[in-house]
């Protein structure tokens, strides 16, 4: 294992292979390295002297005293430099954030694109990019008429469906019709017999005895 800016690479790799594992470093980037420093690129990383290895670190940390090109390089004109750097590892995440929260801050139209999570490159918004459903005509519509003589679509499964629901139906209405009657039924009986005891046998008995002992008198 061979560590190189923070990060550990196999030993077993190419040099160019293994220099692209470090987050920053590209392919070209990677051969432009060890052109520079005249690096065999077939070569095992394994077998880099120590000098090698602190040579690669400053050429990736400072590619400009290098003599390299600056559209090689992944920040140029640096915002608050205005220099042209080349970010590494966590650099890249760190400084990426802080542009997107400036941008926010700044209520630039890229910053509003970024607050509602939509693509701010100018990219197509029609068919790609979206949150909600699925693009298209929405299904359903008028039924078609059927032809004189031929039974319309699903017309046995709506006449099944249809008998099967008032049969249903008729169920209910059976049961609920039962439970009716066995609630009149009982408040009925116990209305009847309790008052009209008590309002025959009494005042009848009372009307009649008394005004017929004072006629015979």
């Amino acid at each position: 294992m061979v560590r190189i800016v923070g990060n550990d690479i196999p030993g077993e790799r190419k040099m160019i292979v293994g220099l692209t594992q470090i987050r920053g470093v590209g392919y070209m980037f990677a051969n432009t390295i060890l052109n520079v420093l005249k690096i065999n690129p077939s070569q095992r990383i394994g077998y880099l002297s120590p000098e090698q290895i602190k040579s690669i670190e400053n050429v990736i940390k400072n590619p400009s005293t290098s003599n390299f090109p600056s559209w090689f390089l992944n920040r140029r004109k640096d915002v608050e430099t205005g220099e042209d750097k080349h970010l590494i590892t966590s650099d890249i995440a760190f400084t990426v954030r802080n542009d997107i929260e400036r941008e926010k801050t700044s209520g630039s139209w890229r910053g509003i694109r970024h607050m509602f999570g939509l693509k701010v490159r100018g990219q197509r918004t029609r068919c790609t990019g979206r949150k909600g459903g699925a693009v298209g005509v929405a299904k359903g519509g008028k039924v078609m008429p059927a032809r004189e003589g031929a039974a319309a679509p699903g017309a046995e499964g709506a006449a099944e469906a249809g008998a099967e629901g008032a049969a249903e139906a008729g169920a209910e209405g059976a049961a609920t019709s039962k439970e009716g009657s066995e609630k009149k039924e009982a408040p009925a009986a116990g209305k009847k017999e309790a008052p009209a005891a008590g309002k025959k046998e009494a005042p009848a008995a009372g009307k009649k005895e008394a005004p017929a002992a004072d006629k015979k008198k």
